[in-house]
């Protein structure tokens, strides 16, 4: 026996994919014209850990997390490939793509067999890593924590072996009770811990008392759950309308026990998996598909919007990319800005204007949203123009978003009758729509013989005029641009326009003509105007974005425009915040499709709505939320340099959303442990309006001294809360998931008495 019983990549053992990585080779490095170098890259032993040779002469080698990686994609398809390599290496090349700011890894293979084969296997072995079960992502977390706490690789485990294992795993224990759990493992006496004692070890130290409690209380079936001691469990305490045929089902999907199962009976380790699951996770797993009627009027949804989408930092100094729009639209963004400015060869780009931001080709940008557009979504995408461009160049981008976008690009209007509505999500999906300037009405598209002077010079766009204001630092003048007619016909539904008042919108404004309103603005006409916003926003678009002096390309809190009903509204998706936290939480369900359906009283023109003064309503919907946070589980370090930095985490429970329902409640820390850390701590809230209130999990690294730092958290709509004894998983600053750790946690939410 070896500390090897508890490595679970089985499924790939003998795989050739698997052998070809941890024999490794030589790939050539790209950085630049002038830095191309090769490298040997292998998977190491743990199978999760790629080391990769450097020339450093004060690191010999360096290696990176396969849980880093967020996609790797064969040929071209990062920008220092496409401008670093000729397209006759198209076939040899491959990219890296890591999570959060990370530069990607640019790679040239020997061959394009060689290609295919490091690609082929580095996804096998990410997909294997992703679809282990929660128990074994704890093994294989356990057993690599073990093999680096093993300094002589003997396969044993000393006392001082056994304090530094319980130091990488997020512990800290006293002597005193690490020699009592050593002697208690230590059957054999021999001052060492192998094979089975090891094994024993690994039991302590997983072992769930919380789960057991529950497990106990409804195994009645010769100390086992039988199918009826499920249900009873599934209709008790996890409120769920649910018959003996569901829990049979549960059963046969995940009892891991072959003989249990053929008793259909579920044991503890088949119950802590079914805990894992979908059906065991706090979001309703009914609304992780498209769940929404997807056939109203466009402006009937909120819109997952991103604004100055090129940029990866901040908005002074900051790189432009293509990878930042893969990025945004990967994470379902329905809405990107394309700040656009003459280009000094006659191509139009894209750049910060008036800053040090680098600068990329308008026609790049088109071509990576039209490979990455309905990757995770098929829902419509608007491309929000910002147009400073020449005549000339203005042109250029029509012809490149016709030609690159080709039948996708919405040209026209759908039907063949002027429209007095949005067409639905469901009827666009797969196309492009275009936000813009236009000339003239949109009922001239259907008059062929209408003819519009491409010179006429029309009022700048909003947020074009707030660039120039803050570039110039003077009072914003209503500055006039000349606007090309190619560019102006692919302007169907997103017609933008100034502002000039609810009053003169009501009367005016055609319901394809929308305003983008900055934060400040847009804030004050939902705190002081709010049922004016609610009632507009039922049947016209409004954009929301930053105000220009956030250069570190900050957020502002979006939920206060969400509950005025303002569909677009923009955040810097570059920027990890806890606004960006509340956006993927806001657009989790439904599919994670880029759009959410708004309640019925933000659809209603007649709408009484205010979330600042609620009156009473249909969106009066009183539920009391009962949270009991009870333990967590494998809660990563903070100071991952420093061996001896062990978390003391806490955990805090917000409700955002209308400002009667904005609530905080935080449990004490504990001291010392990230690994099984346990509160058990009840906290209540009320809530009034239920169909716009967001629930977040945050934990934190506790410090008495500086502000605590972010361990993760989970945020998502209440409506789409599971009850009962759940597990919420943890997702980084940037939005992705952290592998194994996760809060339990008991809900319960009701009607309020």
């Amino acid at each position: 026996a070896s500390l090897k019983i508890l490595h679970n990549l089985n499924s790939l053992e003998g795989d050739a994919d698997l052998q070809f990585l941890l024999a490794g080779g030589e790939l050539l490095k790209v950085r630049s014209n002038s830095w191309k170098k090769n490298r040997t890259f292998k998977l190491q032993e743990d199978c999760r850990t790629i080391w990769q040779e450097s020339r450093k002469a004060m690191r010999s080698s360096q290696t990176f997390s396969i849980d880093d990686i967020e996609a790797v994609r064969l040929g071209r398809q990062s920008e220092g490939l496409q401008k670093y390599t000729e397209e006759a290496l198209e076939d040899r090349c491959f990219s890296i793509i890591f999570k959060g700011r990370r530069k990607n890894l640019d790679l040239i293979a020997s061959s394009k067999e060689d290609a295919c084969k490091w690609v082929t296997s580095l996804e096998k072995v990410i997909t294997n890593l992703r679809n282990l079960s929660s128990k074994q992502k704890t093994e294989h977390w356990i057993y690599n924590c073990m093999r680096n706490a093993d300094k002589n690789s003997d396969n044993k485990m000393s006392l001082k072996e056994l304090k530094h294992f319980l130091h990488q795993i997020n512990i800290e224990v006293d002597d005193e009770y690490a020699q009592m759990l050593f002697a208690k493992c230590d059957k054999s006496k021999s001052g060492q811990l192998e094979g089975s004692e090891i094994e024993y070890f690994y039991k302590l130290l997983t072992a769930r008392e919380e789960i057991d409690v529950i497990y106990d209380k409804y195994a009645q079936t010769n100390r086992q759950m039988s199918a009826k001691d499920l249900l009873s469990f599934l209709q008790n305490e996890q409120q769920e309308g649910v018959s003996l045929d569901d829990a049979l089902k549960l059963i046969e999907k995940y009892e891991v026990d072959n003989a249990a199962k053929e008793k259909q009976q579920m044991t503890k380790d088949g119950f802590l998996m079914y805990l894992h699951q979908p059906e065991g996770m706090i979001l309703n797993p009914a609304h992780k598909d498209v769940y929404q009627d997807m056939t109203q009027p466009l402006s009937h949804y909120f819109i997952s919007s991103s604004h100055n989408t090129y940029l990866m930092e901040d908005q002074l100094k900051g790189p432009s990319s293509t990878e930042a729009y893969i990025r945004a639209l990967m994470k379902s963004c329905r809405c990107v800005e394309l700040d656009c400015w003459d280009g000094s060869d006659g191509e139009p780009i894209i750049y910060h204007g008036y800053t040090l931001t680098s600068k990329i080709l308008f026609k790049d940008v088109i071509k990576a949203i039209k490979e990455y557009a309905f990757k995770t979504s098929e829902y419509p995408v608007i491309l929000s123009l910002e147009n400073h461009c020449s005549l000339e160049q203005q042109k250029l981008m029509a012809k490149h978003m016709t030609s690159i976008l080709g039948d996708a690009l919405l040209a026209k209007p759908l039907g063949d009758e002027m429209p007095t509505t949005f067409p639905s999500p469901e009827e666009l999906k797969g196309r492009f729509l275009i936000k813009g300037k236009r000339l003239n009405k949109l009922e001239e598209a259907f008059s062929p013989s209408s003819t519009t002077d491409e010179n006429e010079s029309i009022s700048e766009d909003d947020e074009a005029a707030d660039m120039v204001e803050d570039a110039e630092k003077k009072p914003k003048k209503s500055k006039k641009m000349k606007l090309a007619k190619e560019l102006s016909d692919l302007v169907i539904y997103c017609k933008s326009v100034h502002f000039q008042g609810f009053e003169h919108a009501r009367e005016s404004q055609e319901f394809y003509e929308m305003s983008s309103f900055k934060e400040g603005k847009a804030e004050k006409l939902a705190e002081e105007s709010a049922n004016e916003f609610v009632c507009h926003n039922v049947d016209k678009l409004s954009r929301i974005y930053p105000a220009g002096s956030r250069a570190d390309s900050s957020n502002y809190n979006p939920v206060p425009l969400w509950t005025a009903g303002c569909q677009i509204v923009a955040l810097n998706f570059q920027t990890p915040s806890d606004e960006m936290d509340l956006n993927q939480g806001w657009f989790l369900p439904n599919g994670m499709s880029g759009y959410l359906m708004k309640p019925e009283f933000l659809r209603d023109r007649a709408s009484e709505f205010n979330p600042v003064n609620l009156t009473k309503g249909k969106w009066l919907q009183h539920k009391t939320l009962h949270v009991m946070v009870i333990s967590a589980q494998q809660l990563p370090k903070i100071n991952k340099k420093k061996e001896s930095s062990i978390v003391d985490p806490l955990v805090r429970v917000e409700i955002h959303g209308v400002p009667a329902d904005a609530a905080s409640r935080e449990t004490d820390y504990i001291e010392d442990n990230g690994f099984n850390p346990m509160w058990n701590e009840n906290f209540q809230f009320d809530v009034c309006v239920p169909e716009l209130a967001l629930v977040r999990f945050v934990v934190e690294d506790y410090d008495s001294t500086s502000q605590n730092d972010l361990i993760g958290q989970y945020t998502l709509p209440f409506t789409s809360l599971q009850n009962g004894y759940r597990h919420v998983p943890l997702l980084t600053k940037n939005g992705d998931i952290i592998p194994s750790a996760a809060l339990f946690v008991h809900i319960m939410a009701v009607e309020a008495e």
